[in-house]
C-alpha cells in the first residue's frame, strides 16, 4: 500500500481505493485521510463516537467473513496503509469499488451498498448481542463547516432519514440492513482566542442550511448505490 503522504486529502473527493488480501484474494479498501483538524461522529466498529479523527477506512471483506476480531483487523489494515492516529474503520461485504459519490453545496457523500439482507427497523422479534458483522450500507459524509456535538448527532439522523427515503423511493420495502454504518466529518472549530460572534453550526436537521445539503448528497449517493445493488439482484 502507498504511504500516508500519498493518501492525504482534505476533500472526501480525494479518497482513494487501495487493496488488502483476505482468503487468498485481493479486496478493495476505500481510504480517506483528511489529516488533523477534523472531528467525526460515527457508528463504526472502530473509532465510533464523537472526537478528533484523522482518517476513514471502508474495507470490503469476503461474504461470510468469519474473523471475530474486526477492530484488530481494521487496525491492521490502517497500519498497512500508513495511517496514524485515531481514525474510523468500517467493513462491508458490498463491493467497495462500486461506491457512489454525490455533492451538494460543499457537502460530499460516499456510499457503498449491498442490500441482500434488508428489512424495517421496527420489526418484531428479539434483538441480541453478537460480534459486530460487516456493514452493508456504509455512508461517509464530509461538511466544510464545524458542527457542535449536537449538530453532529443531528447529522447522523439526517443522513439516516435520507438513506431511508432513497430506499423507499426505489421500492426496496426496507429502512436499511441490520449492519448499516455512518460517519460524518466536519472541521474542528478554530480556537484563536477571540470571540467573533460565530461558532460551530448548531443544527444539521433536514431543513437547516447544512442539513438540507447533507440530506440531498446522502440521498443521491445512496439512491445510486442501492439502485445498482437492486439491479444486480433482479438480473
Amino acid at each position: 500500500m502507498p504511504s500516508r503522504t500519498l493518501l492525504t486529502g482534505a476533500s472526501l473527493a480525494d479518497a482513494v481505493l487501495l487493496s488488502h488480501t483476505e482468503g487468498g484474494r485481493a479486496w478493495p479498501v476505500l481510504v480517506w485521510a483528511p489529516g488533523p483538524g477534523v472531528r467525526m461522529v460515527s457508528s463504526a466498529v472502530l473509532g465510533g463516537g464523537i472526537g478528533p479523527r484523522a482518517w476513514v477506512l471502508n474495507a470490503q471483506v469476503p461474504p461470510g467473513y468469519g474473523r471475530l476480531d474486526p477492530v484488530a483487523h481494521l487496525r491492521e489494515l490502517a497500519a498497512g496503509a500508513g495511517l496514524e492516529g485515531p481514525g474510523v474503520g468500517l467493513m462491508t461485504a458490498a463491493p467497495v469499488s462500486d461506491l457512489r459519490h454525490a455533492e451538494d453545496g460543499g457537502v460530499r457523500a460516499v456510499v457503498t451498498a449491498g442490500i441482500g439482507v434488508r428489512g424495517w427497523a421496527a420489526a418484531p422479534g428479539a434483538g441480541g448481542v453478537a460480534v459486530p458483522r460487516p456493514g452493508t450500507i456504509n455512508i461517509i459524509v464530509s461538511l466544510p463547516v464545524p458542527l457542535t456535538d449536537a449538530a453532529l448527532v443531528n447529522a447522523v439522523a439526517t443522513a439516516t432519514e435520507a438513506k431511508v427515503q432513497a430506499l423507499v423511493e426505489l421500492g426496496a420495502d426496507a429502512s436499511g440492513t441490520p449492519t448499516d454504518a455512518v460517519c460524518v466529518a466536519a472541521p474542528t472549530a478554530p480556537d484563536n482566542g477571540t470571540d467573533t460572534g460565530t461558532g460551530p453550526e448548531p443544527f444539521a436537521g433536514p431543513r437547516s442550511l447544512w442539513g438540507a445539503r447533507l440530506a440531498r448528497a446522502v440521498h443521491a449517493a445512496t439512491r445510486a448505490a442501492c439502485a445498482d445493488a437492486l439491479a444486480v439482484r433482479r438480473s
